[in-house]
């Protein structure tokens, strides 16, 4: 291996400035859900998901995490860890909470998906968006079910009795110091874990597994007979290459009238399906193992990816038995 210049550059633009941006992301989530909860403002962020939580004998704490998702994942995420740490929520709501927060996560990079997706394969973009929101909210709804049903109901009258605790004039320099101190304790372990998984995962990425492992599935669409060869197209460029190269072998074949709509969204929705993954363990790992316990970690992305392609491949199901 030559230690070059260009070889000095890429190392700067592919693992270091990502690797420092991801941390960068993670400590200003994990500040700013330090700071909120050293104000006990947490049942007040709460009060926005109240209805959705009393259905689904959620606490405060997994409702501040929904509300918060809306605008942060990393401090949603950021949220739960430290309660589930201080065993304030068991393991139990933390994972249901994880799952729950897909909906506001879904809003958070709905516009993006959809400006995206409506210049390429215009109004078929209304109904891929329309089934990846019917997803998502089957999701909600099944967590709000499983929750009611292993959960039991929290103390109501206790939490909504602490707002009302801590309603004297606030002591700024002590929550701050409170929440450097939090912070500090917590980001030393996200760093001594974040940091070798994510060169572990640049070095698998650098060595071509991941690129070897989407060929193979892309080679491997043979088990998918009731595609056309067509489809075939847009759907090894998702997998093999990202989500806007499908989308613009799709808009292309729309575009030539070779395909149309149907065929056009099944394409996408397999592509979807196929491809997260292995994209939750290139780019979803190394940020959820900063936050929780590596072991931890790998059980949410794998029971956040079972349950969205579930869910995915239902409501995908109602569509195209909708349209025969």
């Amino acid at each position: 291996m030559e230690f070059s210049a260009d070889f000095f550059l890429l190392l700067y633009h592919k693992l270091v400035w990502p690797l420092f941006r991801l941390i960068g992301f993670i400590s200003l989530g994990l500040l700013f859900a330090n700071f909120i909860e050293s104000l006990n403002w947490t049942s007040k962020i709460a009060a926005v998901a109240r209805p959705l939580i009393r259905m689904s004998h959620l606490s405060q704490t997994a409702g501040a995490s929904f509300s918060m998702a809306m605008f942060s994942g990393v401090s949603a995420n950021t949220m739960l860890s430290e309660a589930h740490d201080q065993g304030r929520i068991s393991k139990k709501e933390l994972i249901l909470a994880n799952l729950f927060n897909s909906l506001p996560t879904y809003f958070l990079h709905l516009p993006t998906v959809f400006f995206i997706t409506a210049p390429l394969i215009k109004g078929a973009a209304f109904i891929y968006v329309g089934i990846t929101l019917g997803a998502a909210l089957l999701r909600t709804t099944s967590i709000i079910f499983f929750s009611r049903i292993f959960l039991d109901r929290p103390d109501t009258d206790r939490e909504s009795a602490l707002p009302e605790q801590e309603e004297k004039k606030i002591d700024w320099q002590a929550t701050w110091n409170k929440t450097w101190k939090r912070f500090k304790k917590r980001i030393r372990k996200i760093i001594r874990y974040t940091i070798p998984i994510y060169l572990l995962i640049f070095l698998m990425n650098r060595s071509g597994l991941f690129d070897s492992l989407e060929s193979t599935m892309a080679d491997a669409l043979g088990f998918l007979p009731w595609l056309s060869p067509q489809s075939m197209g847009i759907i090894t460029l998702h997998i093999a290459a990202e989500f806007t190269a499908g989308l613009a072998a799709a808009g292309a074949l729309l575009q030539e009238g070779t395909m149309g709509y149907r065929e056009i969204i099944l394409a996408l929705i397999v592509g979807n399906v196929l491809s997260s993954p292995l994209r939750a363990i290139r780019h979803q790992f190394p940020y959820y193992a900063g936050i929780f316990k590596p072991k931890l970690a790998t059980e949410l992305i794998i029971y956040n990816q079972l349950f969205r392609i579930v869910s995915l491949i239902l409501v995908s199901l109602v569509y195209f038995m909708a349209t025969l």
